[in-house]
């Protein structure tokens, strides 16, 4: 029982990262301005999808879960 317990408290601070990533978005200006972030903007549409953005922090987490499953 013990290791799913490791495995709450894992996701508990993963939430809580999420949430500070999300609190300090704002001040840091690159976040979502990255070169491989598409953005498309016509008359009436406006398109954005942050790809490198959204790959970045993939890999970021996917370093975080890889150091805490060793």
């Amino acid at each position: 029982m013990s290791g799913f317990g490791k495995s709450l408290i894992i996701v508990g601070l993963i939430i809580a990262g999420i949430g500070v990533l999300f609190t300090l978005a704002g001040k840091l200006p690159w976040v979502g301005r990255l070169p491989g972030d598409i953005y498309i903007k016509r008359e009436n549409f406006t398109f954005y999808f942050p790809l490198a953005t959204s790959i970045l922090l993939s890999v970021l987490v996917s370093l975080l879960l890889w150091l805490f499953k060793k």
